[in-house]
């Protein structure tokens, strides 16, 4: 009687779970169902609207996360009768929702980063590492400069990105080209004293190859930071900001 007991147990357990499993399925398709119904809807409506590349369900029942070209986020319900822009913030524990997806989304894994195609510069011991896009005709990127010379103990990893013009890739060329691509970023941002001509040839593709990863990865301004963990920060910040962005992981 044990076994047969055993026996029926084990067969019923196994249509619960056969049950489950259909039940899920059902369940999501009728969501994929619903997003492809909400995205319908809104190219109908609004054939000008940003290309749709995802729409998920979001924290908030009945509200659906709309994900647009560019890593923008926008809100819509169940019938797509209304579209909302703006921040979603969970009350309960203080959190917003759509800064943390933003956030997610634009995260750049530092290991994946170039680093053969940077110019290494070592501040103190360099224990902390970050990486900055900068274009030396960046006003901004030079005042983020003067503030990062403050910072102790970091090691920066300067992508040059030069995308405010062929002045700029010229720029760029030349600091890459020196004996001291370091020494020659520094007088240029600090000085404005940029170096002679490189002798001989000079490859200087690293250029070319660190803007097809930039634009890949929608930087779209300079300077850019992205920390060891994968924090990307677009604009200049000060010297404080800079600590606290290093030594918490994020602003």
């Amino acid at each position: 009687m044990l076994n047969s007991s055993n026996h029926s147990m084990r067969k019923y357990f196994i249509i619960f779970l056969l049950s489950l499993t259909n039940l899920c399925l059902a369940v999501n398709t009728l969501a994929q169902g619903q997003e492809s119904q909400i995205k319908k809807i809104l190219m109908e409506r609004i054939p000008q609207f940003p290309k749709i590349e995802e729409i998920t369900r979001s924290p908030m029942n009945g509200l659906y996360e709309i994900r647009v070209e560019g890593d923008e986020i926008y809100y819509s319900d169940a019938e797509a009768n209304f579209l909302i822009q703006g921040s979603l913030i969970d009350t309960r524990s203080r959190r917003n929702i759509t800064e943390e997806r933003i956030d997610k989304l634009s995260a750049i894994d530092f290991q994946t980063l170039p680093f053969k195609d940077s110019i290494k510069i070592v501040q103190g011991t360099g224990k902390r590492h970050i990486a900055v896009f900068e274009d030396p005709n960046c006003g901004y990127c030079k005042r983020f400069e003067k503030d990062l010379q403050k910072v102790e103990n970091v090691t920066v990893h300067l992508f040059l990105y030069p995308v405010l013009g062929q002045d700029s890739i010229e720029k760029s060329k030349k600091i890459w080209c020196a004996k001291d691509p370091a020494k020659a970023w520094k007088d240029w941002m600090q000085r404005e004293t940029l170096p002679q001509a490189a002798q001989g040839n000079c490859d200087s593709q690293a250029l070319n190859r660190t803007v097809e990863f930039g634009r890949k990865r929608k930087i779209n301004g300079t300077p850019t930071i992205v920390t060891a963990d994968g924090v990307r920060v677009p604009g200049a910040i000060n010297t404080a900001q800079l600590e606290k962005l290093l030594s918490e992981g994020k602003l």
